[in-house]
């Protein structure tokens, strides 16, 4: 009876460890991004489980803003990279160049009021789209929308 005991126990790790390696997600790493205004998370999304582009409401308390915009790509910071805000028929109007980060975050820092000065009115909605070298097609992070369109302000 002891071999007998021996291989259920054996039989049981095996499926246990069977288990606990195939209930992680097959898709490894991903890109995550982060957009902050005055040091607070306005949202925070992975790609891999995207839930489509955000709309977000940002207001300014003073002109020293400040937006900061993380992608990280795969645990790394990209190379070559922009930042584009882009109208609601998807023309660029304005594009700001970041250097290559020296540090882990890298952080692309835009002052909010030069976000905003770009709308031709209160409810225009605007488009912050990301680009670089590891990703050159570029993504839509967030649609920052109007003041009057009644969207939850951050």
């Amino acid at each position: 009876m002891k071999s007998h005991s021996k291989l259920i126990v054996v039989k049981s790790l095996l499926l246990l460890a069977c288990g606990t390696l195939f209930s992680f997600s097959p898709k490894a790493g991903g890109d995550s991004f982060e957009i902050v205004l005055n040091g607070k998370r306005v949202l925070q999304q992975f790609v891999y489980a995207s839930k489509g582009v955000q709309t977000i409401q940002l207001t300014p308390t003073s002109e020293n803003d400040k937006l900061d915009i993380y992608y990280n790509h795969c645990g790394q910071v990209g190379k070559s990279r922009y930042i584009t805000i882009k109208n609601e028929k998807d023309q660029a109007i304005k594009v700001w160049k970041f250097a290559d980060a020296a540090d882990k975050e890298g952080a692309m820092s835009i002052k909010l009021n030069d976000v905003l000065s770009l709308r031709k009115s209160k409810t225009d909605k605007l488009n912050l789209f990301y680009t670089s070298s590891e990703l050159p097609g570029g993504r839509t992070l967030a649609t920052i929308a109007g003041e009057e369109t009644g969207v939850a302000r951050k």
